[in-house]
């Protein structure tokens, strides 16, 4: 599950000409939803924007000291499976790692309740699920986060691999370390 949260002063959701979620000061959810999400990945979303602390302390002044339901704030929550698109191959993207659209309105629907669950119902707004929506806000600081339920793993490199590394690395330290002086030294460091 993918999350792009924006602190802002307002946002609003408008269909057609129809203003359908809007908010005050809190946060906006642009929320992309993968075919290979959990009720795990909703718990860990839920819990994560209602938590993660991107708003000020009035009384100590400190940044990154609160967060929205500490506040007291809202939640406008705008459901995008574009989060979950590829462009790596031509210019058209491709969503199949997206949840599909059926499947996708449940687990959305879902995620909000649960949103209001752990939190308060009145202070969660959506947009429309599959609708061409238009998104206003006003991105307060500007404060934009990505945030993903899936932990990346970073593994450590074969021996083969660091060897390789470490030896890239001797050679531009040698090389920084000589310095050229005239073109005659050009010329000797480039044939070295």
């Amino acid at each position: 599950m993918r999350v792009v949260l924006q602190r802002v002063l307002q946002a609003s959701v408008t269909v057609g000409d129809k203003v359908v979620g809007e908010i005050g000061p809190g946060v906006c959810l642009l929320v992309g939803i993968s075919r290979d999400d959990t009720p795990e990945d909703m718990e860990y979303m839920a819990k994560k924007v209602l938590g993660i602390r991107v708003f000020e302390s009035s009384e100590k002044g400190n940044m990154w000291a609160k967060g929205v339901q500490d506040m007291g704030l809202e939640v406008l929550c705008v459901s995008q499976f574009t989060l979950y698109a590829k462009s790596t191959k031509g210019s058209k993207p491709d969503f199949h790692e997206a949840m599909k659209s059926g499947e996708s309105r449940q687990y959305f629907d879902t995620f909000v309740q649960r949103l209001g669950q752990l939190y308060n119902p009145a202070k969660i707004a959506t947009g429309e699920f599959g609708a061409m929506m238009k998104v206003s806000l006003v991105n307060d600081g500007p404060v934009t986060l990505q945030l993903d339920s899936r932990k990346f793993a970073y593994t450590e490199r074969d021996a083969a691999v660091s060897a390789i590394a470490a030896a890239k690395d001797q050679r531009r330290q040698g090389f920084s370390q000589k310095q050229p002086q005239s073109n005659g030294d050009l010329h000797q460091a480039s044939e070295e």
